[in-house]
């Protein structure tokens, strides 16, 4: 812990003990006077490094003091565990820090540092423990919209929370959903995978200690350790890198061969890229590039490229891959296996970027977030391949720029050689220039300041990038500032770009939120986009649509910025949407039996998916053709009632009028 985060935190604590002193000497009838400012100190407390471990201390002091009087957690005897997923992501700041506190109380407990009369140890372990398996994904995943929009900052103190009690607690009884967890977020190929590493790295650790029993989990703790730390016969007892690059100069091709196909396979098993790959991929620099291939596991298209650019992949591969941004590698291999170095603008942009001149806050940026080594340069270099190779991996981080992270995704799906021009503009000039309806605009030239703090969740290209289009998104929207109706309209095509539909349907009343011309916006949307109904017409550039989340329980949460891929039949034969969740998991529960799909129902790496009627449930707001209007009249009216069904028992409770009314108006 740094000095500055120390002092702190011991400013908080000496606050919290005052109220706690405070609260203990005052009478039954007159604790709930108090109880706030103690509630607010440990709020206080809890949003600081090592704060779980201060409040654990005085977890004995503070249940003495009254903190839970006259709630269910007085009596941690008939906790149930499912219920602290409610607590944690309460949008009441109080709920979840009593849940906190509470829960450090039983580790507290667990440790025998409390001898608590009401539970005993054991109970207490395994209290916890079934707390950690139901909210793993905590663990994982930044917060959702959901709990940005409900917990604000606090949303952050479960994760700690959990993170804190992990380590204390041990896996031995959570490893197996732990495991789980982790292969269902590879399994959406996110850029960003430091969290993964982390518990991956924990894991390891878990499997060294004799007395830690894996039981049926061991066989994919197994994969996932070895596709970082053994990932091959070289690297088997992970013997640190200097060894085993002492290792390659004396393996033959075929040994080399066997190393190569060896990490190759396990990257695009799980998405991860081990820091001995880095090696490996460095040291073939200098055999040829059949072996860089073998290493990349290149198909005939990524070899094509690989042969046709073999001097760009070189010089690509000498600067940005490095142990510490391994992790590029597969963002390069899928880069290749994309073809989009045949475009014509693309390969002399990825020369440019390789000679690029940072700016010093560019650098400085780069470097807060990422450290010195490697360079600032080297590090934005390796963010490009990643992005490149992976644009359904760009995640919005725990960042409310949705707008932003959607546009860079469309950019290096659809637009590279743009995505590389934005790039330059912000790292080399600080500024980027965008138009509006034929007028510039400047990131600079705003009343903002674009130097925000440094978000230490977001890939190097969203990191420099984002904060200059969320300043440019934000004046397009005072540009509109005005107009009737919603300001996305115009938005959208001009910030996205010119393949988004100059079409546009809502069906929500800017100024009242009510819900509009339901029955024509949802068949409008059939038309445009169901095959039955569209002609059997693929989406051919990726849309942008606005979708209205809601969490668990189907109640409202906030609009939301997404990306329409594709929609086609699914294994199963229905017809389902594939979509862009900027979100970082898009495995999301929306309540009422509206549950996102990640994987197995057809979707490609980092799409998220729903059956259509689910999908069009949610939506909001979408562009189209006009000029391709479809079939809306022969759109079934049941399966409109359908949609209609689900809205109604959601986000549309209070929007949509009364079933009676609205047949009355009929």
């Amino acid at each position: 812990m740094s000095p500055r985060d120390q002092a702190t935190l011991d400013k908080r604590l000496a606050t919290l003990d005052h109220a706690t002193g405070a609260l203990y000497d005052t009478g039954e009838f007159g604790k709930q006077v108090k109880l706030p400012r103690v509630l607010d100190a440990l709020r206080r407390v809890l949003l600081v490094p090592g704060g779980c471990a201060a409040v654990r201390e005085r977890a004995q002091r503070l249940e003495a003091a009254g903190l839970f009087l006259g709630t269910d957690w007085a009596q941690p005897q008939i906790l149930i565990p499912a219920l602290s997923t409610g607590s944690l992501r309460s949008a009441n700041a109080d709920t979840v820090v009593v849940e906190a506190v509470s829960d450090l109380r039983l580790l507290a407990v667990t440790k025998g540092d409390y001898e608590h009369p009401l539970i005993s140890a054991a109970a207490a372990a395994e209290h916890l423990s079934q707390v950690l398996a139901v909210n793993l994904s905590l663990l994982f995943s930044p917060p959702s919209e959901a709990e940005r929009e409900q917990q604000g900052r606090m949303a952050q103190v479960p994760r700690e929370l959990l993170h804190y009690l992990v380590a204390e607690v041990g896996y031995e009884k959570v490893l197996e959903n732990l495991v789980d967890e982790i292969w269902r977020i590879l399994r959406q190929r996110p850029i960003q995978v430091d969290a993964v590493k982390r518990m991956i790295t924990q894991i390891a650790v878990a499997r060294a200690n004799p007395d830690v029993d894996l039981g049926a989990s061991g066989l994919g703790a197994d994969r996932l350790i070895s596709s970082l730390y053994g990932t091959t016969e070289g690297c088997r007892e992970d013997p640190g890198v200097e060894i085993y690059r002492a290792r390659l100069e004396s393996m033959d091709d075929s040994a080399l061969q066997y190393e190569a196909t060896g990490f190759a396979r396990s990257m695009h098993d799980t998405g991860l890229v081990s820091p001995y790959h880095a090696v490996l991929l460095r040291f073939l620099l200098g055999k040829g590039e059949y072996l860089l291939g073998e290493a990349m596991g290149l198909s005939s298209t990524g070899r094509d490229s690989l042969l046709c650019y073999h001097e760009l992949v070189r010089t690509l591969i000498e600067q940005a891959v490095f142990v510490e941004t391994a992790q590029c590698v597969y963002g390069l291999a899928l880069l290749l296996e994309r073809g989009i170095l045949y475009q014509p603008p693309v390969a002399p942009a990825l020369w440019r970027q390789l000679s690029l001149r940072l700016s010093p806050h560019s650098q400085q940026r780069l470097t807060e977030v990422f450290g010195a080594v490697p360079d600032p340069r080297a590090r934005l270099l390796a963010g490009v391949l990643s992005v490149l190779g992976q644009p359904l991996g760009i995640g919005q981080g725990d960042n409310p720029t949705c707008q932003s992270a959607r546009a860079l995704s469309m950019w290096a799906y659809n637009d590279p050689d743009y995505l590389l021009q934005t790039v330059v503009w912000a790292a080399r000039d600080d500024e980027i220039v965008m138009h509006f309806e034929g007028r510039p605009l400047s990131s600079r030239e705003s009343g903002e300041q674009v130097n925000a703090l440094p978000h230490h969740d977001l890939d190097p290209v969203s990191l420099l990038v984002v904060p200059h289009l969320d300043r440019i998104y934000a004046e397009m929207g005072r540009r509109c500032a005005g107009r009737e109706g919603d300001p996305h309209r115009w938005i959208n095509p001009e910030f996205h770009g010119w393949w988004s539909g100059r079409g546009f349907r809502i069906n929500v009343d800017v100024a009242t939120g009510k819900i509009v011309d339901l029955d024509d916006f949802q068949r409008h949307f059939y038309a445009s986009y169901h095959p039955f109904y569209n002609g059997n017409q693929p989406v051919i550039h990726p849309q942008p649509a606005g979708i209205a989340v809601t969490d668990s329980a189907a109640r409202f949460v906030g609009w939301h910025a997404i990306t329409v891929l594709r929609v086609s039949l699914d294994p199963q034969g229905k017809m389902r949407v594939y979509f862009y969740n900027p979100n970082n998991d898009s495995g999301q529960d929306w309540g009422d039996g509206v549950v996102v799909g990640t994987a197995g129902h057809g979707e490609r790496f980092g799409e998220a998916s729903l059956p259509f009627e689910q999908f069009a449930s949610r939506l909001y707001i979408f562009h189209f053709d006009p000029l391709e209007p479809g079939e809306s009249a022969a759109v079934d009216r049941a399966e409109l009632d359908r949609v209609t069904g689900y809205i109604r028992r959601s986000w549309g409770a209070d929007r949509l009028p009364e079933e009676g009314a609205a047949a009355e108006e009929v």
